[in-house]
């Protein structure tokens, strides 16, 4: 049942429909729906069995895209929202979280100069904060946005991932339709007019993941979430 939470659902199966959307649609154009047969039943597993497929492979492609990115881009990309060169927050709202920190993890927390003249000795105050973070803010209901973010950062991942996936079964998919009708194979359904409409959402399909899944959107994300997960301290701090 894992395959039905919240996350698993929003950012893995729905980009993984999104991903195989030209072959569902072509399987479900080859079936005649008025008088369904053994062909409809066979599409209606074919269909399950991409959605079931694509999500397996979501997350993984999404990972390995993302090392991709973060090797492109100098590495992993630390949390910087804390320290005191970092202006994504006001100076004094980020005094009273390492203050906070500093007392959960019974650690000094980093003054300026230590970032500039012990930056190693910061930067692992910073890390021990950013994972301690993560561990107390697992409650998905008391942490209702952060999980939100979270979510939308995994689905703009693993989309991405997902992109060359999703491209090819485009031009797969409409190639297929177009030899059907051609051939006038008497195993499918598909006329000339389902044909154009296949070809018009093709089309759409196409354009959504050349322009519009790109790695900006999952960099954005990845920025939002790290905010977010900070500016939770704001309810833990309430809860101490």
């Amino acid at each position: 049942m894992d395959f039905l939470d919240t996350y698993s659902l929003k950012a893995r199966l729905f980009p993984a429909v999104l991903a195989v959307a030209p072959a569902v649609v072509l399987c479900l154009l080859c079936a005649s729906w008025v008088d369904p047969g053994l062909p409809e039943a066979v599409a209606t597993v074919a269909v399950m069995v991409l959605f079931f497929a694509a999500a397996n492979l979501a997350r993984r492609f999404g990972r390995a895209k993302e090392e991709v990115i973060f090797a492109d881009t100098g590495g992993k990309p630390r949390n910087r929202e804390l320290t005191h060169a970092d202006r994504t927050l006001p100076a004094s709202q980020k005094e009273r979280y390492r203050s906070y920190l500093a007392v959960q993890l019974g650690l000094k927390p980093p003054t300026a100069e230590d970032e500039k003249n012990h930056p190693d000795e910061a930067q692992a105050f910073y890390d021990q904060a950013y994972g301690w973070l993560r561990e107390n803010t697992r409650d998905t209901q008391a942490f209702r946005l952060l999980f939100t973010e979270n979510i939308a950062y995994g689905y703009y991942r693993n989309l991405l991932g997902l992109k060359s996936v999703g491209i090819t079964l485009n031009f797969l998919s409409l190639a297929a339709a177009a030899a059907i009708v051609y051939w006038q194979a008497e195993f499918a359904a598909l006329s000339e007019g389902k044909l154009v409409l296949l070809g018009i959402l093709s089309l759409l399909h196409l354009l959504y993941f050349i322009f519009g899944v790109r790695r900006k959107a999952m960099l954005d994300a990845s920025h939002i979430y790290a905010r977010q997960l900070v500016l939770s301290l704001e309810t833990l701090m309430r809860r101490a």
